[in-house]
């Protein structure tokens, strides 16, 4: 009786995220909402376990998705920021395996950041590098933790120029075997008014989204799991969730 609801439930599910597919409404209403969001900040008002995390909640739950679908030993996540991500990703990968690890990467880590990262009570299960995610120094650090693990997940975070992402891309799509995933963070830069984000060197027509683009122009080995982009709505990683197909 419980498989039979079960599976009732996931073909409830599977229907429900095709309706909301097809809501042209329910879609620019999200956009709308996210424009918004973005330009008041949002996504600054929540913690993970006392860090702040930096994400839209819908992100989080998906991301959460993910993780616990793909059960990775190993998260590498580019950019920082105050550790809240981090201690996230840590904490759904303590609840399967308690030998995984999360990588932090930055080209600058705050001392204070770094302090509560160390201090937390998840701390054993992250590692720092400080350093370009692109630069040939720090790259060798990772592929050689890398070489550890059987299932790598990447998070991409770090700046959010075309140019970098996609050498970004280029690099970390290496490391994820077949069935993990590439999340691409941010691609909702492309959808936002010209200059929205005045302060910042990306801009539409130059952000995560464009790098996606051409990345999987000559990648075909991975694809975008259209599955989330037709149930998240509200997301700052429009078409960001990328799966490694072959």
């Amino acid at each position: 009786m419980n498989n039979l609801l079960h599976s009732n439930f996931n073909l409830f599910v599977k229907k429900n995220i095709n309706l909301i597919a097809k809501n042209l409404e329910f879609k620019k209403k999200s956009l709308s909402w996210s424009i918004l969001a973005s330009k008041l900040k949002y996504h600054y008002n929540f913690k993970w376990m006392g860090l702040p995390i930096i994400k839209f909640p819908n992100d989080i739950v998906v991301m959460q998705e993910l993780i616990w679908k793909v059960k990775p030993d190993l998260i590498i996540e580019t950019g920082v920021a105050h550790g809240g991500s981090l201690i996230f990703l840590a904490s759904v990968m303590k609840c399967y395996n308690n030998k995984g690890i999360v990588l932090g990467v930055d080209i600058k880590i705050k001392k204070k950041n770094k302090k509560a990262i160390k201090k937390h009570v998840l701390s054993r299960k992250i590692k720092l590098i400080e350093g370009s995610s692109i630069s040939e120094n720090v790259i060798k650090k990772i592929s050689k933790i890398q070489k550890k693990f059987k299932r790598v997940l990447v998070i991409l975070d770090s700046m959010h120029t075309h140019s970098h992402v996609l050498k970004e891309l280029e690099i970390y799509s290496n490391f994820v075997k077949k069935k993990s995933y590439i999340i691409v963070q941010d691609s909702f830069i492309e959808l936002f008014p010209k200059n929205h984000f005045q302060d910042r060197q990306w801009n539409k027509g130059d952000n995560p989204f464009t790098a996606i683009k051409d990345f999987l122009k000559k990648n075909k080995n991975f694809k975008i799991d259209k599955n989330i982009e037709r149930k998240i709505g509200i997301t700052e990683n429009p078409f960001g969730y990328i799966q490694k197909i072959k």
